[in-house]
């Protein structure tokens, strides 16, 4: 039996840190979530996001009910390390550290040794205009530094007990010069003082205090929907763009366009005005979707669907 996925409850919301899972998610249980951590050394952070994968309540509500995930609590689930496992974490990353600085060096002794091999023409050139440079400020008496021996700022300790700013550091485990980089896992399953709770149904999410949804009839009506849609096969994403709960793909979104925007209507008697109807279907039409009003009974638990297209008369 496989494991459930872990989905990580922060400020009431869902998230999943997991490389593995979400590829799960993705292809077995067609749940996408909104990918919205950032991506170091990309420019575009407003398009390219990475970890964690924050998931829509629906889909949260979902899985849990389904049994294929549960929620933990994750900011009571770090809890304090012990002085033994502090030391033992501190030493594993400043041996990475090492063989890094220990990679850089042989590396560079590599290249000097045979300077001109694998440099390109401009390379070649601005190596060569460096050394005209250089030549002509000892010529003028102006001493010159080159600026890869100039002196670059000692990197802070990455110990966790030396948090406080301008404390000093502690000597037997001060972290050596030069550069290297710092990896920092994006799941804390790993780490020894991660010790997460699970929380199997959503009744006892709620008695713990860290989910509420879905608590209103509105919210209720939204799991409903979203459900029946995802038992008959389709991928869900947000349609706040396109005037709806849900835009509706008969596929994965990285293969398919979306067919419907879907509205819930939280039951049978709740106020439509025509110009409701009106804008949906214009809208609807314009960026090539049918609009799909899904109309959920709280008491028969069943949803009825209206599709709705702009037709032009006259």
């Amino acid at each position: 039996m496989t494991q459930p996925i872990l989905l990580r409850v922060s400020n009431f919301k869902a998230y999943v840190w997991d490389v593995d899972d979400i590829n799960i998610l993705r292809s077995h249980h067609h749940t996408c979530g909104i990918l919205t951590g950032t991506l170091p050394h990309l420019s575009s952070q407003n398009i390219f996001l990475g970890l964690p994968l924050q998931l829509m309540p629906e889909e949260a509500v979902l899985l849990v009910e389904n049994g294929i995930a549960v929620l933990v609590d994750d900011p009571s689930a770090h809890h304090t390390p012990s002085p033994s496992t502090l030391k033992s974490w501190t030493e594993a990353r400043l041996n990475d550290v090492k063989q890094q600085i220990a990679l850089t060096e042989e590396k560079g002794s590599i290249e000097a040794s045979n300077p001109d091999r694998a440099m390109s023409k401009n390379a070649k050139r601005k190596r060569k205009e460096r050394e005209e440079r250089r030549a002509l400020a000892k010529s003028d008496g102006v001493p010159c530094i080159p600026a890869e021996h100039s002196p670059s700022p000692r990197p802070t300790s990455e110990n966790p007990s030396q948090a406080a700013v301008g404390e000093p550091p502690d000597s037997a485990i001060a972290m050596p010069s030069g550069s290297y980089t710092v990896s920092i896992p994006a799941s804390s399953s790993k780490l020894e003082w991660y010790a997460p709770h699970s929380h199997l149904s959503l009744t006892i999410a709620r008695e713990a205090g860290i989910w509420l949804y879905p608590s209103t009839l509105q919210e209720r009506a939204r799991c409903g929907v979203f459900r029946d849609l995802w038992e008959k096969g389709y991928y869900m994403g947000g349609g706040i763009k396109f005037g709806g709960e849900y835009l509706v793909y008969p596929g994965d979104p990285l293969r398919y366009h979306s067919h419907f925007v879907a509205s819930v209507i939280e039951a049978p008697d709740a106020a439509l005005r025509p110009m409701e109807i009106v804008a949906h279907g214009r809208l609807g039409t314009g960026t090539k979707k049918a609009h799909l009003l899904c109309e959920w009974n709280d008491e028969t638990q069943v949803v009825s669907y209206l599709s709705v297209e702009w037709a032009g008369f006259g």
